[in-house]
């Protein structure tokens, strides 16, 4: 989640005109950005004498930054951590069932060797990384709503 502050620029406006192709510069950031946090919870889990499962991690961090660049292609960069922390807020509420739909949204909580599971991140990795590095981060603040025109005021009137 902390990667998803970097993922918009100061003026927007001004990225959208840039002469380089952005794509492959939002695909690098969120690549290198998941990579990072996923390198840190490996050495933390080194440090600590336990066994770390790299299966488990990359499965994991594949698919929270997915969820952090579809965020950011659909709530901004102000919100883009937004999907990440619901997802995993919403999988821990939920009871245990056997059928597809419950596997599909409790995918971060499944054993690493689940293949529902490694789908689901892979999709949701993939997913974002198409949706942000394509789009970019949603625009926000003044001219990214349309505002109603104002009513215009009769003469003579207080």
């Amino acid at each position: 989640m902390a990667v998803s502050a970097g993922l918009g620029g100061q003026d927007l406006a001004l990225d959208r005109t840039a002469a380089l192709a952005w794509f492959p510069r939002r695909v690098a950031h969120l690549v290198l950005g998941g990579a990072s946090a996923g390198a840190a919870l490996l050495a933390v889990h080194a440090l600590s004498g336990q066994e770390p499962s790299v299966g488990l991690v990359a499965r994991d961090t594949a698919g929270l930054m997915g969820l952090v660049g579809i965020g950011a292609a659909c709530c901004g960069q102000r919100y883009a951590w937004l999907p990440a922390f619901t997802w995993p807020a919403a999988a821990f509420v939920v009871p245990p069932a056997p059928n597809a739909a419950t596997r599909i949204l409790t995918w971060m909580l499944s054993a690493p060797d689940t293949t529902v599971a490694a789908w689901t991140a892979g999709a949701l990795g993939a997913c974002g990384l198409l949706a942000y590095g394509i789009a970019g981060p949603r625009r926000q603040g003044r001219g990214a709503v349309r505002r109603p025109k104002p009513v215009p005021r009769r003469p003579g009137a207080p």
